[in-house]
């Protein structure tokens, strides 16, 4: 059976202990055995690398030298890392090392609450296959990315709240390589209750499989 690691924490506004919980129940139902941790001292422990897939589910934050270190080492050696929104796209503000194995760090999400479009854009990767782009309601998050990531989803920003950013067009959701370890992220999830939207919902379902080793 394949083993999955949760960790949740960091700011409450994102519900990481309720996400864990969508999380955890997602990974059971594909048959995954779940421990779920709310600290990232998890990170340090030496059976890391014996795991399928690692969940960060941290907003802001901080991590140990050991921790990241560990955790670094399990994901390029072949341990699958998945997450969403700030709960990994926004963890570890003061670890470079750890944003560039995630492939982007939030920055701004101008007009906070917003409806957006997220727009697929490689309709034929199995992680999107089927899903027609779609409207949603989130924080829409402008983001720091590596230009290495294979991008499935985009968001193009209106210039409404940042007058500056008119027609950016934004990475949403990517896959990339990391070592040989494979990471899939995920903006969308500002709180638990949109994992019920569902495209939103598969697309992060699928990436969670394809990314556990």
């Amino acid at each position: 059976m394949r083993r999955a690691l949760i960790v949740w924490g960091g700011w409450e506004g994102h519900e990481p202990r309720q996400g864990a919980a969508v999380v955890k129940d997602m990974l059971e139902a594909a048959g995954f055995d779940v421990r779920v941790e709310n600290s990232t001292a998890a990170f340090a422990e030496p059976g890391l690398a014996d795991l399928s897939l690692i969940v960060p589910i941290v907003t802001m934050s901080t991590i140990e030298k050991d921790e990241l270190a560990n955790l670094e080492a399990a994901v390029r050696g072949g341990v699958g890392l998945a997450g969403y929104h700030g709960g990994m796209g926004d963890s570890f503000r003061n670890a470079p090392l750890y944003q560039f194995m995630v492939g982007g760090q939030w920055v701004a999400h101008p007009g906070d609450i917003i409806d957006y479009r997220v727009d697929v854009t490689r309709p034929d990767d199995p992680l999107v296959a089927g899903i027609d782009s779609f409207d949603y309601r989130s924080e829409q998050y402008y983001m720091h990315v590596d230009p290495a990531n294979e991008v499935l989803a985009t968001t193009t920003f209106s210039g409404a709240h940042a007058p500056w950013i008119d027609g950016v067009v934004m990475p949403v959701v990517w896959k990339k390589r990391y070592g040989a370890g494979r990471v899939f992220y995920s903006a969308l999830g500002h709180v638990a209750s949109e994992f019920s939207v569902p495209p939103m919902r598969t697309i992060f379902e699928r990436g969670l499989l394809w990314t556990a080793r």
